[in-house]
């Protein structure tokens, strides 16, 4: 037996009984007469204790002979501590060893595997077997570990059954790119992994399984950043014999259930806001809705004058900061250094001041005068003491710049909360986005999502109108969730596949399966699937996925620490049919 407690388990009432311990050694404070050295494993830290008086010499040498994470077995008894510890759940007591194991040896490692690590994030993704040792990482692992049984828990309770679907399966052309696998049984051929199991979610429902689900691995071959990986875990789910309240009540349901367990917090109904409102309130489609700051569109308030910049715009539109009155014109100044920054791309700011006295001080004073201003202040609900901005310019640009701008503002503020949760769903998507570059439309969630009832007509004649039955589930200005009412006839599948632009031998080709399905008895279904990697981190507090996943991959998708992806053997390329070209 290595161990007859965990170091995180004595306490008081163990005072006197002999002990068996196992784990790494934090660290040693060797007073010469006294040794004091911290053991840890994955439940906590625990004191032991060597000392001349009451300690062998050759256990005292071999004490004095240990180093940092040196894996060690000890037998000895609890005793009552003479320093207590009130920030450890074991500073009561220490354990007077009696009998020391080395089970073995290590290196010095290359940070301190301490809550507040010396190591940079490269240095201990390099070595991250090391920095899930720090508790900050383990416990991260452990939370995740939480959430996802009770994600089991509330599934199973609804009657979901969990299904697992293949990783190796064919390619599409929607969505974005996919990995690839060679098949060296048919060479010249690829297998794909999934973005998503979708087709294969739809399928379990034709074959009857009802309700569905899986926590599952997902592939995208994209561009990286801090909550994206190209290997992601989805909480996929798929209902039939539904409608979009059925689904919307259900994972309602699940995430304030998580919520009461995992952070004890306790939600009300979610609000619903239509994609449409999101977009002009918030200039996105994930409003963080923790705080106001929602925009006020100000056209007919702008466009009076012979101010060039809000004539020709095609929309002005401002936000009220709440207490930025009190920024300097130097603040200011660097709030519209900050939208000209390409990431944003703004052209520049205007700017507003309330003063408490009511009146108004504008950086284009020159054009618009006090009552001109006092509109400005009720389309954006200022207040005395609040700071108007404005931006102006192509609608779609002029709302992404100012949605980074009132995020930028929060932050500083202060008023996006990590302990405060605001869930909503966003409703009624475009079923078709338009793509600008070659002026064709594609799926804004994929091509198996139905329009809404009556809406199909519009599909020849005003396309862009056209509203899914999509949903995405929102919290705290991230998109945890989204899913949709899924066609479920071939004809209708048919007909979107043709406005995507594929032709008949091509939708053969790539969903002739799933159409043919539709033809024996495909019931009416839809689902979700929740990013469990991003809803983790939110529930934890955090917005960075790789703090909560045990390997991650880092912004140029390479694991640093088994050194992937890598080339391979000229022999394995030879089985598997395929030559490179150095030139490409």
């Amino acid at each position: 037996m290595y161990r007859s407690h965990s170091c995180g388990e004595l306490r008081a009432s163990h005072i006197n009984k002999e002990v068996t311990l196992a784990g790494w050694v934090q660290k040693t404070r060797d007073k010469g007469f006294m040794i004091w050295v911290d053991l840890r494993d994955r439940y906590g830290i625990t004191q032991l204790i060597f000392d001349e008086e009451r300690t062998e010499k050759v256990l005292m040498e071999q004490a004095k002979s240990l180093g940092r994470e040196f894996v060690i077995q000890v037998i000895g008894t609890v005793i009552e501590r003479t320093s207590k510890n009130p920030k450890m759940t074991t500073g009561d007591v220490e354990v007077l060893v009696s009998k020391l194991t080395i089970l073995n040896s290590s290196l010095t490692p290359p940070f301190t595997i301490e809550d507040d690590t010396d190591g940079g994030e490269d240095l201990r993704m390099k070595y991250r077997y090391l920095d899930i040792r720090r508790t900050p990482v383990r416990e991260n692992l452990i939370f995740r570990h939480k959430v996802t049984m009770e994600v089991r828990k509330y599934l199973s309770n609804e009657g979901f059954i969990e299904v697992e679907t293949p990783y190796l399966i064919k390619s599409t052309p929607e969505g974005a790119r996919d990995f690839v696998v060679p098949s060296r049984m048919n060479k010249g051929e690829f297998y794909a992994l999934p973005q998503s199991p979708q087709t294969f979610k739809q399928l379990l429902m034709v074959g009857g399984m009802d309700k569905y689900f899986q926590i599952v691995k997902c592939f995208r071959d994209e561009d990286l950043r801090a909550d994206r990986q190209p290997e992601f875990t989805q909480i996929d789910c798929e209902m039939a014999f539904i409608e979009q309240e059925d689904i919307l009540n259900i994972f309602e349901g699940m995430t304030r259930h998580l919520l009461k367990e995992i952070n004890g917090v306790e939600i009300g109904e979610f609000p619903r806001m239509l994609y449409d409102d999101a977009m002009r309130l918030y200039g996105n489609d994930k409003p963080d809705i923790r705080f106001g700051m929602q925009f006020g569109e100000l056209n007919d308030v702008t466009q009076h004058k012979d101010f060039k910049v809000f004539n020709d715009a095609e929309l002005v539109v401002g936000i009220a900061v709440p207490g930025g009155n009190a920024y300097s014109r130097k603040e200011i100044d660097k709030l519209i250094k900050w939208v000209k920054r390409p990431q944003v791309g703004a052209l520049g700011m205007i700017y507003a001041r309330c003063n408490e006295d009511g009146s108004y001080k504008s950086s284009v004073d020159k054009f618009y005068d006090q009552e001109d201003l006092a509109k400005w202040a009720e389309k954006t609900n200022a207040k005395a003491g609040d700071l108007i901005c404005v931006l102006s310019g192509e609608t779609n640009k002029v709302r992404a710049q100012l949605s980074a701008l009132r995020m930028e503002l929060a932050e500083r503020l202060g008023l996006r909360n990590p302990k405060v949760f605001a869930p909503l769903w966003v409703i009624d998507f475009p079923l078709l986005e338009l793509d600008e570059e070659t002026g064709h439309y594609h799926a804004m969630h994929h091509p198996f999502t139905s329009p809404k009832p009556g809406q199909m007509e519009l599909l020849d004649t005003n396309p862009g109108e056209v509203k899914a039955n999509a949903y995405d589930l929102v919290l705290n200005g991230n998109e945890i969730g989204g899913g949709s009412i899924r066609i479920h006839d071939k004809a209708t599948q048919a007909i979107m596949l043709k406005h995507l632009g594929f032709s008949d031998e091509d939708a053969k080709a790539q969903f002739g399966f799933l159409m043919d399905a539709f033809e024996y008895g495909a019931p009416p279904h839809g689902g979700l699937a929740f990013g469990l990697d991003r809803l983790v981190a939110i529930l934890g507090g955090q917005e960075t996925i790789r703090d909560f996943i045990a390997f991650p991959k880092n912004n140029s998708g390479r694991d640093v620490m088994i050194d992937a992806p890598a080339p391979i053997d000229d022999e394995q390329l030879k089985e598997l049919s395929i030559t490179l070209d150095n030139k490409i």
